[in-house]
């Protein structure tokens, strides 16, 4: 496991979206799910930074041989995105001009990983992102 302590500010983005397509990379990604990883990863620490109150922020990576796992941690108010409400199919199909502000980011976010946890554990929060490896082409 491969983790990265940084400070809670936008300036950190920049690192967090590195850490990640750098493990994503080693982890086997293919450049899809290397894509919907970093942008729900990017979406949770934007909230995280603007909204949560933290002075730092903890990202972690495992890869197995199956997947590639992110965490971001941190200490700041609780907020479980899965019980945010989310764009509904019309709201989704409507004009840009049309739609609600806020709320597609989490829905991107959310959506575009294969699996997506989260737990308050005390003081701390702490968002799962996973993505599974393509499997192997079989032998020719």
């Amino acid at each position: 496991m491969s983790a990265l302590t940084l400070p809670a500010t936008l300036d950190a983005l920049e690192d967090i979206g590195q850490f990640v397509k750098e493990t994503a990379v080693s982890g086997g990604l293919d450049t899809g799910a290397a894509y919907r990883l970093r942008l729900a990863v990017d979406e949770m620490a934007t909230n995280i930074v603007s909204y949560g109150g933290v002075a730092e922020i903890v990202i972690a990576a495992t890869v197995t041989a199956r997947d590639v796992t992110v965490t971001l941690v941190d200490n700041g108010v609780a907020f479980d995105p899965r019980r945010q409400a989310l764009p509904s199919e019309a709201a989704l199909a409507a004009p840009l001009e049309e739609r609600d502000i806020g709320g597609l980011g989490i829905f991107l976010a959310l959506t575009g990983v294969d699996r997506y946890d989260y737990a308050r554990e005390g003081e701390t929060n702490r968002n799962v992102f996973t993505m599974r490896k393509a499997p192997a082409a079989p032998p020719t």
